[in-house]
C-alpha cells in the first residue's frame, strides 16, 4: 500500500473521530440549553467548521496533487503528536462531561471545572487542537496546509478563546 493511501486512511480515521465528536457534541449542546444554557460566539463558528473541514481536504489534497516524500522520522514523530493530542482531546471531552461541546455554551450555575487537563492549562483543548493541526499535515510533509492551517487557526482561536472566557467571566 502506498504513503499516500495510508496517509488517507489516517485522516478518514480522524474524519471519524470528528464526526464521533460532533454526536457527543450535538446531545451536549442539547442537555446544556435545556438547562438555560447561553451561547456566545456564534460568528466564529461557521468559520472553525470550514478551517477544520478544511484541514482534512487540504491534507489529503495537497499528499496526493503535490505528492510530497514521507520522512520516516518526521512522519512517526508527527504520528505520534496526533495520537497525542486525540487523547488530550478526549481527556478534556470527558472531563468536562456535559459541558464540553463544540460551541461556546455556558450553563448558569454549572461549576467551572478546574480538574483534569484544566487543572494545569487553561484550555487544554486548544492545544489538542493546535497540536493536530500542524502535525496531521506534517505526518506525510504536507507544509502548505500544516502552515496555513496553523495561521488560520491562530487568528480563530484568538476570537475563540476571548468569547469562551467572557462567557465564563459572566457567570463568575
Amino acid at each position: 500500500m502506498s504513503s499516500e493511501a495510508l496517509f488517507t486512511a489516517l485522516v478518514l480515521a480522524v474524519g471519524l473521530e470528528r464526526v464521533a465528536e460532533l454526536a457527543v457534541s450535538r446531545r451536549n449542546a442539547a442537555w446544556s440549553l435545556a438547562r438555560g444554557g447561553v451561547e456566545s460566539g456564534r460568528g466564529h463558528y461557521p468559520f472553525m467548521v470550514v478551517l477544520h473541514t478544511g484541514l482534512l481536504a487540504g491534507a489529503l489534497a495537497e499528499v496526493w496533487v503535490r505528492r510530497p516524500d514521507a520522512a520516516p522520522v518526521l512522519a512517526w514523530s508527527m504520528l505520534v503528536l496526533v495520537a497525542a493530542s486525540q487523547a488530550l482531546r478526549w481527556w478534556c471531552i470527558a472531563t468536562l462531561g456535559r459541558q464540553w461541546n463544540t460551541r461556546v455554551i455556558v450553563v448558569p450555575g454549572a461549576p467551572r471545572v478546574t480538574g483534569g487537563p484544566y487543572r494545569w492549562i487553561p484550555h487544554p483543548n486548544y492545544v489538542a487542537v493546535v497540536v493536530e493541526g500542524f502535525a496531521l499535515p506534517l505526518v506525510h510533509s504536507a507544509w502548505v496546509t500544516a502552515a496555513a492551517f496553523t495561521a488560520l487557526n491562530g487568528f480563530l482561536l484568538a476570537a475563540r478563546i476571548r468569547a469562551e472566557d467572557a462567557a465564563l467571566a459572566r457567570l463568575a
